[in-house]
């Protein structure tokens, strides 16, 4: 029994098709689990951006906070008198500040001494 050369693909899938179908599903399921833009890749992204999001949230707000008090410093009296009293220690003409000495704050216990 000979073969001829054109016949040969024929009846290498015929014998082997089944197979390779089998490795190529197999192989196409593998790189879209742990592909490079696999399921599991993906996954980490949405975790990435979701804690991106959570930061910019919060530096949002933060930063209305910040534009808020910019505000109340350039036009809050109240404010400006805040600060001054508080940070610089100032005080309205007839006023006496007294400054009490801040607590002192205990030790953290070290370790035991023999």
């Amino acid at each position: 029994m000979t073969i001829h050369w054109k016949e040969l693909p024929e009846k290498f899938w015929r014998a082997y098709g089944r197979l390779v179908l089998v490795i190529f599903v197999v192989v196409l399921l593998v790189h879209d689990v742990f592909g490079t833009h696999g399921f599991l890749a993906m996954r980490r992204k949405e975790q990435e951006i979701q804690k991106v999001s959570r930061t910019l949230d919060r530096l949002n707000k933060e930063n209305t906070l910040l534009e808020q008090d910019v505000q109340d410093l350039k036009s809050d009296p109240q404010t400006i008198r805040k600060i001054a009293r508080e940070e610089l220690g100032l005080a309205q003409p007839g006023e006496i500040i007294i400054k009490l000495p801040a607590p002192e704050q205990p030790e953290p216990p070290g370790p035991a001494k023999p």
